[in-house]
């Protein structure tokens, strides 16, 4: 897939909420995740399954989703990025509007970075 094919396809499945199929059909085996902050789980995760299951720790402390808003992708080399609003109500923490730019790095067709900034 061309880095284009890649972001685009993120965008269609993250709208549909199909992040599970996000991680199997766009990750990495070796993939590296990297949060702004603690916040939303480990800052720094290495691996696919790790950052499936840091995603479905994150799932677990959402009490409800209220709605989520992706922009298209910016292409620039083997990068690309999009924002990401989501409303949402977290357990224990009640509920919150998080805004951020998410950039991914994509090498031989599969993201092999994903990096986080709200």
């Amino acid at each position: 897939m061309t880095i284009q094919e890649v972001a685009n396809k993120l965008v269609e499945l993250c709208r549909q909420s199909k992040i599970d199929e996000v991680h199997n059909t766009l990750f990495a085996d070796n993939a590296t995740s990297i949060e702004a902050n603690e916040m939303m789980g480990p800052k720094v995760v290495e691996g696919l399954d790790a950052i499936k299951a840091k995603d479905v720790a994150f799932q677990e402390g959402v009490e409800e989703f209220h709605s989520a808003t992706l922009s298209e992708p910016i292409i620039a080399g083997n990068h690309f990025a999009i924002t990401w609003a989501m409303d949402a109500t977290f357990k224990g923490q009640g509920r919150m509007t998080i805004e951020e730019i998410c950039v991914y790095h994509v090498h031989d067709g599969k993201i092999v970075l994903e990096q986080f900034f709200y």
